[in-house]
């Protein structure tokens, strides 16, 4: 156990600093967590054995839960909105044309069998939207006519429909499909999937916006139960929990709830360990010497998805739109294959009593050169293709992005013999770059202008320029009970001491100090100072 422990945690700090090497050089960083896989696994350095798919596929799916919930959590729908039926439509129609042409590839080419062929596309057939998003956020690549909000949609929604297609074609090769049953499949999938996705995200929503939770926390844990319930109800019932649980984290993700950008946040790091132990499970299942007999076929199959099959599918779908062929170009390039198609793989590979071909190092492999040549070249197509925009910020297709303001907003309150008292805004001498932005009075807001008179008691809020210097730092002080400046003031400390105490924490009360403040015992006061001081707690405030 202990071993276990150790070699995860080495792995997972590996992986993190993994992304930042990645990131750095332009490689995709999921192909460093599929190579760092590759090297513990079984052909690696290490040679840790490992082949147990069934293991490998429950993890998986598991992992892949997350990953479905925060593609639909964090997509911003005020700019999805705008290519929502383009990428519906790429989603579904185009999943299926790229699963079709594939299969006939596979099978008029390769000399793969009929229903092994089709099993290859269907597994393939969607793209990954944590590629695509992983290079366009660490580049901060911003594309013009919503296109990143077109890729982010469209990879995050055609997963359930490759689901789908996987299980026709596990029942046609298993031979427990009928005219019947298949029907029945894809009606249970869809139908089932989107209601209970629907109904589940309601009760959810309302919960969250109705119910305090007494532990802060609590909310992040209560809609991480709520994305694996809603996988598992429609799951039970044979519907499309990936397709319900992207449905959740969309309705979610877009709604009015408490603490939401925190939950991103929160969402953002479990995807990241999610991918993180997908991409290194699968490189630890796989064997560098199978990819190797296999690497033929599977180049054979990715240079066609990518040159041909891609192709088709996006300028075929997007023929009835106003799209530019420049656009089109791009989202054709940037179908990167991912963590999806390999899952799925596995789960053929579990589910199917007898394949003729390696299909998930095939596919396995098909991903590896998707991942490293498409990419890898993502920024580089979609500058010569002139469809990066400067102006626009790849950051506001997600929720957690807000728009950097230099500006702090101060609350000050009027009470005592405060200059203020009873004179009206424009009587104040105040700084050209101080503004007044809200007066509350009595549990009133009132919105100020220069007639606007200030009263005892009122709360006003001013903003102000952001101070963006980097020479101001902070530390933090404690007065414990045997100090000797406990009773004394403000003035007292900052004369003797030369520094300038900002900050009083009393408790759950923070105090603006003047000089005659008293200091009492447990105050933790925060202090200015320089930037070079050394063996100080730093706190930004």
């Amino acid at each position: 156990m202990t071993s276990l422990l150790l070699i995860g945690a080495l792995v997972v700090i590996i992986c993190v600093i993994t992304n930042k090497l990645t990131n750095k050089i332009g490689i995709p960083v999921l192909l460093g967590f599929i190579v760092l896989g590759m090297l513990f696994g079984s052909d690696g350095i290490f040679r840790i054995e490992f082949e147990n798919y069934e293991f490998a596929e429950s993890i998986c799916k598991i992992a892949l839960i997350f990953i479905m919930f925060y593609g639909g959590f964090g997509t911003r729908w005020s700019e999805a909105k705008k290519v929502a039926t383009r990428s519906i439509l790429l989603s579904t129609v185009g999943v299926v044309v790229t699963a079709v042409i594939t299969a006939v590839f596979c099978y008029f080419i390769i000399g793969i069998s009929v229903w092994e062929s089709f099993l290859i596309g269907a597994v393939i057939s969607s793209t990954d939207a944590a590629s695509v998003f992983s290079i366009l956020r660490s580049k901060k690549l911003g594309l013009k006519e919503n296109t990143a909000s077109l890729l982010e949609m469209e990879s995050g929604s055609n997963d359930p429909c490759a689901y789908m297609l996987t299980l026709v074609a596990i029942s046609m090769l298993n031979g427990t499909a009928t005219a019947g049953s298949l029907i029945y499949l894809v009606f249970a999938q869809f139908a089932y999937g989107i209601a209970i996705g629907v109904i589940i995200a309601l009760i959810a929503r309302t919960v969250l916006q109705k119910f305090t939770f007494t532990t802060e926390g609590f909310d992040a844990a209560f809609v991480l139960a709520v994305a694996v319930l809603a996988f598992a109800l429609p799951e039970s019932i044979n519907g499309n929990g990936y397709l319900s649980t992207y449905i959740v984290g969309i309705i979610l993700g877009n709604s009015d709830i408490k603490n939401k950008k925190s939950m991103v946040h929160f969402f953002d790091g479990i995807t990241g360990l999610m991918q993180m132990l997908i991409f290194f499970l699968l490189g630890l299942l796989s064997f560098p010497s199978s990819l190797v007999k296999v690497f033929l076929p599977s180049l054979a199959i990715a240079v066609f998805l990518m040159f041909i099959v891609r192709p088709i599918a996006i300028f075929g779908v997007l023929a009835p739109f106003k799209c530019s062929i420049r656009q089109k170009l791009l989202v054709s390039w940037s179908g990167l294959r991912g963590a999806a198609s390999i899952v799925f793989a596995i789960m053929a590979v579990v589910s199917v009593q007898k394949l003729e071909n390696d299909i998930f190092h095939m596919i396995f492999c098909i991903v590896l050169i998707s991942i490293l040549l498409q990419g890898t070249l993502i920024p580089f197509m979609s500058k010569k293709l002139k469809m990066t925009d400067d102006s626009s910020n790849v950051l506001k297709t997600f929720n957690d992005y807000v728009e950097e303001l230099d500006v702090q907003f101060i609350k000050l309150t009027v009470n005592g013999e405060h200059p203020w008292k009873n004179k009206k805004i424009r009587e104040l001498s105040i700084p050209w770059d101080l503004l007044f932005v809200l007066i509350i009075r009595n549990e009133e807001s009132i919105i100020p202008n220069g007639s606007t008179k200030i009263k005892d008691g009122d709360i006003v809020v001013v903003s102000a320029p952001e101070y963006q210097g980097s020479t101001a730092m902070f530390t933090e002080k404690k007065i414990h009970h045997s100090s000797k400046w406990i009773g004394k003031k403000i003035s007292d400390y900052s004369e003797v001491s030369s520094k300038l105490v900002i900050l009083i924490k009393r408790g759950a009360e923070v105090i603006i100090p003047r000089g005659p403040t008293d200091i009492l015992e447990n105050d933790i006061l925060v202090i200015h100072t320089q930037k070079t001081e050394k063996n100080k707690t730093v706190t930004k405030v």
